[in-house]
């Protein structure tokens, strides 16, 4: 039986959440939203792809055949692609209503050079994570260039695998998957001339394969020294847990500086999922005891996907139409958050469950029974 990661499920909820207030800052004029850490949190998306790694190699240890392939690849479409269509066409719907509402409130009208013809297939095609077209930034949906990256680290992924598979070379999959880090970080050094990871539009697909390959050598050695490190005592985990905690939060805080070389993200969320995996220590005991917080997690990308759209359309009633002031946002915040909670538990029961529930049956179809 597949084991639950529950406190990495909780924390994925948590720093989607803290994505949202990032995006939200934008909006704001309040201490509570601007501020060092809550600027620099962007890099939380890291975590989301090194998480995502760790998962997926747990739950596909290998893909014997083209048709596991192929049926690797169509469970992950439909774990990410009937939301990300929905809220890119409700974007589009959005876009074309500005164009009517311009006369009456200030929008920012629909010639907005990022929303053009050109992002708008590539984000239907999840290519926004790639450098493509002479897109200059982000568009649409802000968050689902980093879908696009994930649906690519899939392909990759599923490539590998069927390569080492067919090479009988499972043995040599860590090594493997090391070199493909490696080599993701030798392009984006070449590439950009830095040592920065935090791109988006243009070259997240390999800020995503860096954290997806790391994620999945983190769950090797989750795998490889878990029998010994369960012998830990709680209270050594108590210590591990808080620090690496309090470290990445000091990460985010100066995440100005840090930013220039921000690999080190990669290392600490390594580090964070590994000691967390675990779930010995006292944060790991506290945050199971909240249902609020296991919802969070539940519903997490149902929030990094709905947030963009739903901050945006909380701003033009409550700032534009109702005429409340930015530092409002220290108490509008929490109706805001609500608002995209409330929402992402629809989506999540409407759209997600709705095609995990297809996506079973699609197995029971293709496969009769072969498990993957």
């Amino acid at each position: 039986m597949k084991h639950r990661f529950q406190v990495l499920d909780i924390f994925r909820g948590i720093f989607a959440s803290i994505v949202a207030l990032f995006h939200l800052s934008g909006f704001s004029n309040t201490p509570i939203l601007n501020n060092p850490f809550l600027e620099n949190s962007d890099m939380f998306v890291d975590f989301f792809f090194v998480l995502s790694g760790f998962v997926i190699v747990y739950n596909y240890e290998s893909i014997a055949n083209v048709d596991q392939f192929k049926l690797f690849l169509q469970k992950r479409l439909l774990r990410i692609y009937p939301l990300h269509l929905l809220m890119l066409l409700l974007f589009v719907l959005m876009e074309v209503s500005k164009h009517f509402a311009s006369a009456y409130i200030q929008v920012n009208r629909l010639e907005n050079e990022h929303n053009n013809i050109y992002s708008f297939f590539t984000s239907l095609f999840l290519l926004n994570s790639v450098k493509l077209f002479d897109v200059k930034d982000v568009s649409w949906n802000i968050p689902s260039w980093s879908i696009s990256a994930e649906m690519i680290c899939y392909v990759v992924f599923g490539l590998t695998l069927l390569g080492l598979s067919h090479y009988n070379m499972q043995r040599k999959k860590s090594t493997i998957f090391s070199l493909i880090v490696l080599i993701a970080i030798s392009l984006l050094i070449i590439i950009t001339h830095t040592f920065q990871v935090n791109f988006s539009y243009d070259y997240g697909f390999l800020r995503g394969i860096i954290g997806f390959f790391s994620g999945a050598l983190c769950y090797f050695a989750f795998n490889t020294y878990y029998n010994s490190v369960k012998q830990v005592k709680d209270s050594l985990f108590d210590f591990f847990e808080t620090g690496i905690l309090a470290i990445i939060c000091i990460m985010m805080y100066y995440g100005a500086i840090l930013k220039d070389i921000s690999l080190v993200y990669e290392i600490a969320f390594f580090i964070a999922i590994f000691i967390f995996s675990f779930e010995k220590g006292i944060l790991s005991r506290l945050l199971k005891k909240s249902t609020f917080l296991k919802n969070v997690g539940t519903y997490s990308y149902s929030i990094y996907m709905t947030h963009a759209l739903l901050l945006s359309l909380f701003n033009i009633v409550f700032i534009r139409v109702l005429k409340f002031e930015p530092s409002s946002y220290s108490f509008l915040v929490f109706l805001n958050y609500y608002f995209i909670y409330k929402v992402s538990q629809w989506t999540y029961t409407h759209i997600e469950m709705r095609f995990k529930f297809k996506k079973k049956v699609m197995q029971k179809v293709a496969y009769k029974g072969s498990a993957v």
